[in-house]
């Protein structure tokens, strides 16, 4: 059976807000800038409360005025984030965009803000529902999930970079919330993302390795992934990965497609590899993994129906990669 495997970027697809990164190097004042942001008619605001996102009753972000936000959670918020323009043309379309664009520049679109709320302002905006962005990526169409998921990974970073890792001083926040200055030193610092590389191994049968983490439910099998070590390439993260955690070796690393994953800052890599040693080779490391298992499409499908194996969320890059392999999405959450 052959596998399209482009379909897995088509599954993934969303689109991705594009940040402006000359701000200060244009001049402009980063409390200004919010200011004159906050009067401006049409400028829409993004509530963040930790990785939850505010969820209208259309099932979309609620996407907020200045004024349906307040002061309180909005303009004097501790964090906000410019993430670019929006295009709007008889509202905000399904297929809408964020361009690069100063604040101040001619362009089309709406500003779009992200502003950090506690607990306490949460619950005073009611403008819809909060939900972990985990749980509502697979639900959200193209361009809310690529706003939010930068918004929340933007966010978490800020949350674990309020002193600088170098000197210790405290860090403050410009560039409309892209970059923090160390207060003494002057260093900037720059939003980090750890790359990691998830794959599908597949046999001469075409079968599919999956593996059971020793965190989860037993009854869990995803694709074997890990993070890239320092001065490794993705080819060689992806042998020394599969060979860790499964004892199998593969080769010709094919990369697939990538996916932002805020949780805290990942991107997930997608390759697929072939087996090179015999499937007897399989060894859990016993550490991470509990279990490895070879599947044909049929068994794969037989044992999500009797709820023996469960696969990832749909909102995953690893559901993208099975789907497509099995050649179908399966009614599974």
């Amino acid at each position: 059976m052959g596998t399209n495997w482009r379909e897995v970027q088509q599954r993934l697809a969303f689109h991705d807000p594009v940040p402006d990164h000359s701000l200060d190097a244009q001049g402009i004042d980063q409390e200004a800038m919010f200011a004159e942001l906050w009067s401006r008619p049409g400028t829409l605001v993004l509530p963040l409360q930790g990785d939850r996102v505010l969820v209208d009753a259309a099932g979309r972000l609620a996407l907020l005025s200045p004024e349906q936000l307040g002061d309180t959670a909005g303009a004097d918020a501790a964090l906000r984030l410019y993430l670019g323009r929006v295009e709007t043309e008889e509202g905000i379309p399904d297929d809408g965009v964020l361009v690069a664009a100063a604040p101040g520049a001619e362009s089309a679109g709406a500003p779009v803000i992200a502003v950090l709320v506690d607990e306490h302002e949460a619950e005073h905006i009611t403008a819809g529902q909060w939900k972990p962005l985990r749980a509502m990526s697979a639900e959200l169409d193209a361009r809310d999930v690529g706003l939010a998921t930068r918004a929340v990974a933007l966010a978490n970073w800020h949350r674990s970079h309020p002193f600088s890792p170098t000197t210790g001083h405290a860090t403050r926040v410009t560039n409309g919330g892209w970059v923090r200055v160390d207060e003494v030193s002057g260093a900037e610092l720059f939003p980090r993302t750890d790359p990691a590389v998830i794959i599908a191994v597949l046999d001469d049968e075409d079968r599919l390795l999956l593996a059971s983490n020793m965190a989860w439910d037993s009854r869990v099998y995803s694709l074997i992934a890990g993070f890239v070590d320092p001065g490794e390439s993705l080819e060689q993260a992806v042998k020394r990965e599969v060979f860790e955690e499964s004892g199998v070796r593969v080769s010709d690393p094919t990369y697939l497609a990538s996916q932002p994953w805020p949780f805290p800052a990942s991107l997930m890599l997608g390759f697929r590899a072939r087996l090179t040693g015999g499937v007897d080779s399989t060894r859990p490391d016993g550490v991470e993994i509990r279990e490895t298992k070879w599947f044909t499409r049929a068994e794969l499908e037989a044992e999500v129906t009797a709820g023996t194996v469960i696969l990832p969320g749909k909102a995953s890059i690893a559901r993208a990669i099975i789907d497509t392999w099995l050649g179908e999405a399966l009614n599974t959450p």
